[in-house]
């Protein structure tokens, strides 16, 4: 589905606000534990509450299908956690 101007215009300031670009529909993002998930919709914006969220598939297992924050989908690794992730972000576009 073509995205609307204003979904456009809401990607580009969010593409700002994380200094990296915001996922797309169809995309396939890699997760810091090794698992790849499809990008179902991003932005999606809650009804009630206006927070932004990112729609997402496993693909492995039972294929589940996943809600996050955005703002949590984007964030750097806590290294002090997991001091041996080798990738900067919890999530990062797979080339």
């Amino acid at each position: 589905m073509k995205e609307t101007k204003e979904v456009q215009e809401q990607r580009e300031l969010l593409n700002v606000k994380y200094r990296r670009e915001i996922p797309m529909e169809e995309e396939i993002w890699h997760h810091f534990k090794a698992n790849e998930y499809k990008i179902i919709a991003c932005p999606v914006i809650h009804t009630e509450t206006r927070e932004i969220y990112c729609v997402y598939q496993a693909l492995y297992g039972s294929y589940g299908i996943y809600c996050r924050p955005l703002d949590m989908f984007m964030s750097e690794v806590d290294h002090e956690k997991y001091p041996k992730a080798g990738q900067k972000y919890r999530f990062e576009l797979k080339e």
